[in-house]
């Protein structure tokens, strides 16, 4: 069986975005798309990241809080309205991002979008309600750390940083939250939520003007209502330099008692995506090796060796400083081969490259994916949403694929050299309780 090369520059332009920065310095990206649906997402350039420590958790509880109430809607009233016309709602808080959405039919959007925003810049955020959220915030902390999937990946963090707050919680540890008052949180709301700190993004079928005019009167009506000793001059993001590569191998290992097979966890500092240009080689070498049951290491290790019961790879790039994160579910006595196989697999990269047929089988993949994914306006508004807002740009987001299909062999090999080294790396292995 042959693999046909997808030559994504040939194939239909899907995405016809436009980007406007209105008076206020709201960036506002619409689209026009004919699904009888409108997706209304609203992205805040404030997830954890920003966040001290004796504050960190304040993000995503502020997420919690901005759906208790307005001074022009109670709290409750936003949902009923969302929910009597069949749309949805949600939200999701990360380290260097906050959105909201709502996807609703074409002739409710003039209705919906302005109780959007109004939930969204003008949050009350009453002692009262603060409190009660607050309880469903810690009970939250503590289903996650009861959750090995996530104990791992929190244990991984704190071995991959050192210094950036990457290595912190999004949800935050329980005694920060515990500690957290409202009027905290309602400085931290005047500080962030401005509108040259967010950016909106409409796709739906309704024309491009009517979905930016629906914007624009809604933040008009909503936000000059805020208190004026808050100016509008944009927040920029908190700077932090890249930490530097591991130089030797650094190992942390735990029992954790609630597992039925170990975990061990590989993972290497790599550029994040403010290099977005040095992210494309290793997004390819995640796939490759891990990405699909014909991928080397899932094919060597899964289901040749039948050495680990379940293995992922994935480029994680958060804004200042990516990882790449190799996991693997395993019985104990094989940490010690896989690992080292593992590193072989890097090590023959390095030295060899990849095959033609793995290189065509990620571009088809990766063109194919991007077409799939942009289905729905939600689709298409989460895309354009997180380029806007983590790099202040959508040409990464549409150029995509066709940097994907432009990655060679030898891009690869360089790549695995430069970031992928078997001589320094981070290590988190979680066993069971030996019985």
């Amino acid at each position: 069986m042959t693999s046909t090369l997808v030559n994504f520059s040939s194939l239909p332009r899907l995405n016809f975005p436009t980007v406007r920065q209105l008076p206020n310095g709201l960036t506002v990206v619409a689209e026009q798309m004919p699904v009888e649906a409108v997706n209304l997402s609203i992205w805040a350039n404030v997830g954890s990241a920003i966040e001290s420590d004796p504050i960190n958790g304040m993000a995503h509880f502020l997420e919690h809080m901005v759906f208790k109430g307005t001074e022009q809607l109670a709290s409750g009233e936003f949902e009923r309205q969302i929910e009597e016309r069949g749309a949805i709602t949600n939200a999701a808080t990360s380290q260097d991002y906050t959105y909201f959405y709502i996807t609703c039919a074409p002739k409710d959007f003039a209705d919906l979008a302005p109780l959007q925003v109004d939930v969204v810049v003008n949050p009350s955020i009453p002692d009262e309600a603060f409190e009660r959220e607050r309880l469903v915030v810690l009970e939250e902390i503590r289903r996650a750390q009861d959750n090995p999937r996530r104990r791992t990946y929190y244990r991984s963090m704190e071995t991959a940083f050192d210094v950036l707050p990457y290595r912190r919680r999004v949800l935050g540890p329980a005694e920060a939250v515990a500690a957290l008052t409202p009027q905290q949180m309602r400085d931290f709301h005047a500080t962030w939520y401005r509108p040259r700190s967010l950016t909106a993004v409409a796709v739906g079928n309704l024309p491009v003007e009517e979905l930016i005019d629906g914007v624009a009167e809604s933040f008009d009506r909503h936000y000059q209502a805020r208190s004026p000793r808050h100016d509008d001059r944009a927040i920029a993001p908190v700077s932090h330099e890249p930490e530097s590569p591991f130089e030797t191998v650094v190992r942390r290992e735990f029992v954790d008692e609630s597992l039925q097979q170990a975990r061990l966890v590989m993972m290497w500092r790599v550029p994040g995506a403010i290099d977005f240009e040095d992210t494309y080689a290793l997004d390819v070498l995640a796939s490759i090796l891990g990405r699909g049951r014909t991928t080397r290491l899932i094919q060597d290790l899964r289901e040749e060796k039948g050495w680990v019961s379940g293995l992922s790879v994935s480029n994680m790039s958060h804004r200042w400083q990516g990882t790449f994160y190799i996991s693997a579910q395993l019985p104990s006595e094989n940490i010690e081969k896989v690992e080292e196989a593992i590193l072989g697999h890097l090590r023959q990269i390095a030295e060899e490259g990849v095959t033609p047929a793995e290189i065509n089988r990620i571009r088809t993949q990766v063109a194919n994916r991007f077409i799939f994914s942009n289905e729905t306006p939600s689709d298409r508004a989460s895309l354009y949403g997180y380029y806007q807002s983590m790099l202040g740009d959508l040409t990464p987001a549409l150029n995509y694929p066709a940097r994907i299909q432009a990655v060679t062999s030898e891009d690869l090999q360089q790549a695995a050299r430069q970031y992928l080294s078997p001589q320094g790396y981070g290590v988190v292995v979680m066993k069971p309780t030996e019985g």
